[in-house]
C-alpha cells in the first residue's frame, strides 16, 4: 500500500520524536532503547526501517546517535546501563581477586620458608647441645637462684 507524501512526512516526524524520546532515556515499560521499540512508539512498521524500505535511513540516524552517546558515556537506557556499570564491577573484582590470589600464593611460599627455616635452626641447637655435652672444655653455669635477697634498688 502506497502512502502519501503527507503521511510520509507525518510518520517521519513521529519517527523523529520517538527517537529523541528514546535517546533521552523515556522508555516505555518492558522497551529497550532499540529499533523495535522505536517502531511501536512511532506506529510504524518494523520492516520498514530495514533494506531499501523508506525509513532505513532513519534507522541509520537512529544507530548513529545512539553509538554517539553511548561513545560519550551517555547510555539512554537503564538496563544497558546496568549492564555496563556491572561489567566494570565484575572486572574490578575479578583484578581484586587475582591480587588476593596473588598475595596469598606470596605468603604461603614465605611462611613455607620460614618453618624451613625455623626447623633447620632447631635441628641446629639440638645438635650443638649434643655436641656441648660430651665435651669436657664446656662448663655448665649455675642455675639461676630463685629467691631473692633483699631489694636490687
Amino acid at each position: 500500500m502506497r502512502i502519501s507524501a503527507a503521511q510520509r512526512t507525518e510518520n517521519e516526524n513521529r519517527i523523529r520524536a520517538a527517537m529523541d524520546r528514546l535517546l533521552r532515556g523515556e522508555l516505555p515499560p518492558g522497551g529497550k532503547c532499540d529499533i523495535k521499540t522505536l517502531a511501536h512508539e512511532a506506529g510504524v512498521d518494523r520492516t520498514a526501517f530495514y533494506g531499501t524500505r523508506p525509513y532505513a535511513h532513519l534507522r541509520v540516524e537512529f544507530e548513529r546517535r545512539l553509538q554517539d552517546l553511548q561513545q560519550a558515556g551517555d547510555i539512554p537506557d537503564p538496563r544497558e546501563a546496568q549492564i555496563a556499570r556491572l561489567k566494570a564491577a565484575n572486572a574490578k573484582f575479578k583484578e581484586r581477586l587475582v591480587r588476593s590470589e596473588q598475595t596469598i600464593d606470596e605468603l604461603t611460599e614465605f611462611r613455607t620458608q620460614a618453618l624451613a627455616r625455623l626447623a633447620a635452626q632447631h635441628e641446629e641447637i639440638v645438635r650443638l647441645r649434643e655436641a656441648a655435652t660430651g665435651t669436657s672444655r664446656v662448663s655448665r653455669l649455675p642455675a639461676p637462684r630463685t629467691t631473692v635477697i633483699g631489694s636490687c634498688s
